[in-house]
């Protein structure tokens, strides 16, 4: 009879364990996916920068065609940023390049504002109002992001569920800056 009992502790003690690394595994996958959400909305609004600038070069080329060096400047960064990777394991590469293009950015905007007639423009003021908004939900999808990029990585890193998270080869995410 005591066999019977000690059987159905073990076995009970078996499901308990079982059932907490569903759970831990389940918790972890959650928050991976919030990850990947997250960076999905930060890549919705890159992508949409992304095509107001060829718009607002051309509506600064008409007014200011002698600035050609910041004007490519521009299209080249955006190019750059364009072409690094659009998925969150990326995130570095990807700060690195939009760092990059605010930058040619910003001298795109201190150009423009050599150019009383181009500031008074509305198809230029309507792209340049468009593009902070943009610029405003990026950085709110990039707040964001990072905010779960830290749960993630809290609940990947602290004991017990990084035991749960090195069975399952669930990986480091990193945050997405700009510098």
């Amino acid at each position: 009879m005591s066999g019977v009992i000690i059987g159905l502790v073990i076995a009970g003690l078996f499901v308990v364990v079982l059932l907490w690394f569903v759970a831990m595994y389940n918790v972890l996958v959650r928050k991976r996916i919030d990850c990947d959400n997250g960076w999905s909305q930060i890549d919705v609004q890159l992508k949409r920068r992304y095509d107001l600038i060829p718009n607002l070069v051309e509506t600064v080329k008409g007014y200011a065609s002698h600035e050609r060096e910041t004007l490519e400047s521009v299209i080249s960064a955006r190019n750059q940023a364009i072409a690094v990777s659009s998925d969150a394991a990326h995130a570095m590469e990807k700060g690195k390049a939009e760092s990059a293009l605010t930058m040619a950015l910003g001298r795109l905007m201190a150009v423009a504002e050599a150019y009383p007639t181009l500031k008074a423009d509305t198809s230029f003021l309507k792209l340049q109002e468009e593009l902070t908004g943009t610029e405003n939900k990026i950085g709110f999808s990039r707040q964001h992001f990072n905010d779960v990029v830290a749960r993630y990585e809290e609940s990947r890193q602290t004991f017990p569920t990084t035991i749960v998270a090195a069975l399952f080869s669930f990986q480091k995410r990193d945050y997405f800056t700009i510098e």
